[in-house]
């Protein structure tokens, strides 16, 4: 089957005023635990719903492991890696050590995040058929908020979140990730913008400054 693109356009913020058009993927629906289920019988000895009942239980075992404060590496599709985030209601604790200390009953895991293994990726682009959508241009993707308010909005998801990641970001302010990621680099380059930075690569994310 053939997946469609489109050349979205998003802002150039090196260059005011410019923009760039990069390709993405048309996302027509998602492939349940059924039909995975299916896919993957056909091609062993395993009927449906043993395939089906193997997946359910990866996911608790996933789980379980996660929860002892583990990642779960499985060849071929990703590294999974447990986030924690402060209770709704709860205030964060201070750099400086004042205020309220923080104990694990304030906490909770607030996220899954999923870093993909290369062969997935290769993969997915050796079966990848792609075919340009007809009129395949995408508007640009504009932001309600002005950037202040956005830098606002990302200083607010961080003090009730440990860390703030880019999809999360492109979430919050309605911007493509592509800008969002952007976006984000130059808030933290900005000496007083209250925007910090941790970890490198894949696994960067974003923190109070």
């Amino acid at each position: 089957m053939v997946a469609k693109y489109i050349m979205q356009e998003v802002k150039d913020l090196n260059n005011e005023g410019d923009t760039l058009l990069y390709p993405r993927m048309v996302i027509r629906d998602s492939c349940g635990t059924d039909e995975l289920a299916e896919y993957i019988s056909a091609h062993t000895s395993f009927s449906p719903a043993e395939v089906k009942g193997v997946i359910e239980l990866l996911g608790h075992g996933m789980a379980r492991t996660m929860a002892q404060g583990r990642s779960v590496r499985i060849d071929g599709v990703g590294l999974f890696t447990p986030s924690l985030a402060i209770k709704e209601g709860k205030e964060r604790e201070e750099p400086d050590g004042s205020g309220t200390k923080r104990n694990a009953a304030s906490i909770r895991v607030g996220d899954v995040r999923f870093r993909a293994d290369r062969q997935l990726v290769r993969e997915t682009d050796l079966a990848c058929n792609l075919e340009r959508e007809s009129g395949g241009k995408s508007a640009l993707c504009r932001s309600r908020y002005t950037p202040q308010e956005r830098l606002a909005l990302a200083k607010r998801y961080l003090e009730e979140h440990p860390v703030l990641t880019v999809g999360t970001y492109a979430s919050l302010t309605g911007l493509s990730r592509t800008t969002a990621g952007k976006e984000l680099r130059r808030w933290y380059e900005t000496e007083g913008s209250g925007i910090g930075i941790s970890g490198m690569g894949t696994h960067r994310v974003y923190v109070l400054g």
